[in-house]
């Protein structure tokens, strides 16, 4: 974005970062702020120089404080620290716009695999139980996926931060404690669902090597049980066999509505064939207009490693006076005009890309 076509400095827009997989989302934003917060892009010149010149005093009066709310950001739908993928990052008066990615449709890419199920539903959490997987095929799970689409009711995960009563379910889960009631399902669209490949067992992919103890077996079967009677948390181990064939994976790519939960999905899936499952990859392709793979019209992502590169050294600035990040958001923002005022005089903002 050429200099002389910049709305009045300084600028507040959208922009997504290409999130990898490991950081917690508010990790990711925490370092977003600490680069945003230096930049005259998006902080005034002269609180730049008051901030800096503050930091120098520092060293006289030992009094002086980092500020790190100079900008106001915000992030526009958290991803769990095993996905990776669109991160949409909101500045200034582009945080007003976050909400709308909270309920757009989003795409996601993700690895199932057979034969285990987790209390997290991912390979982050820990075995809960293991069930046969050598009868399911690639024509079963398609069988199954209709089911799955269109509009359904979706249960959340038993162990998820969602809150009942203002107590995390996931402490019912743990501590054994019933539920007050059941967990509401929750009306949520699958527009697409298919199968991109069947790697079976042509992948690298293993069980969590942590394991549910029995206290804690009985502690979830508790909780189960005071919403459904016949609940029961046990092993059904495959027959002895004398290959050593890895449990079967496969990706499914799905476009969905906001509040869907993939690892539910893929949770319910592999109920549905007979036998258990949980997520080892988990990809956001697209939230709304951004995406990891643009086309005309969609908005492209900023890679994390321009972030990670310029939180280490930020480099010299070019004959514009920008750096090589703040070149890259300047060519991936969407930003919100201020400057534009309306008939009565008021100010109001304005998207443009």
């Amino acid at each position: 974005m050429p200099k002389d076509s910049l709305p009045p400095l300084p600028l507040s827009g959208l922009f997504a970062v290409a999130k990898p997989s490991g950081p917690t989302s508010m990790a990711i934003i925490n370092d977003v702020k600490d680069l945003v917060n230096t930049s005259p892009l998006f902080v005034e010149r002269g609180k730049l120089a008051a901030h800096k010149e503050g930091k120098n005093e520092k060293q006289k009066r030992r009094k002086w404080k980092s500020n790190k709310d100079m900008v106001k950001i915000g992030q526009g739908g958290t991803l769990d620290p095993l996905a990776d993928g669109v991160l949409v990052v909101g500045i200034g008066r582009g945080t007003k716009k976050l909400s709308e990615f909270l309920d757009c449709v989003k795409e996601y890419k993700t690895t199932c695999l057979l034969g285990c199920e987790t209390d997290s539903y991912d390979c982050q959490g820990a075995q809960v139980r293991v069930a046969p997987w050598r009868h399911v095929t690639r024509e079963m799970v398609e069988n199954a996926l209709p089911v799955f689409r269109g509009q359904i009711e979706q249960t959340p995960p038993i162990f998820s931060a969602l809150k009942m009563d203002g107590k995390p379910l996931y402490e019912y889960a743990r501590s054994g404690t019933p539920l007050p009631r059941k967990i509401e399902k929750r009306p949520v669209t699958i527009h697409s669902l298919e199968i991109e490949e069947w790697l079976g067992s042509d992948h690298s992919f293993r069980y969590p090597e942590q394991v549910l103890s029995e206290d804690q077996r009985q502690a979830l079967e508790k909780t189960l049980r005071s919403v459904q009677e016949d609940a029961r948390v046990v092993d059904e181990p495959e027959e002895p066999v004398e290959d050593d064939r890895a449990p079967t994976a496969f990706v499914l790519r799905m476009k969905v509505s906001g509040g869907t939960y993939v690892r539910s999905i893929v949770h319910d899936l592999g109920h549905a064939v007979g036998s258990a499952a949980h997520v080892v990859t988990l990809t956001r392709s697209r939230q709304g207009r951004f995406t990891l793979e643009p086309t005309e019209g969609d908005m492209g992502c900023i890679s994390w490693d321009v972030f990670k590169a310029a939180k280490e050294d930020a480099g010299p600035a070019d004959e514009g006076g920008y750096t090589a990040w703040e070149r890259e958001v300047l060519d991936k923002i969407e930003t919100i005009d201020t400057s534009v005022t309306t008939a009565s005089g008021a100010k109001r903002g304005q998207s443009s890309s």
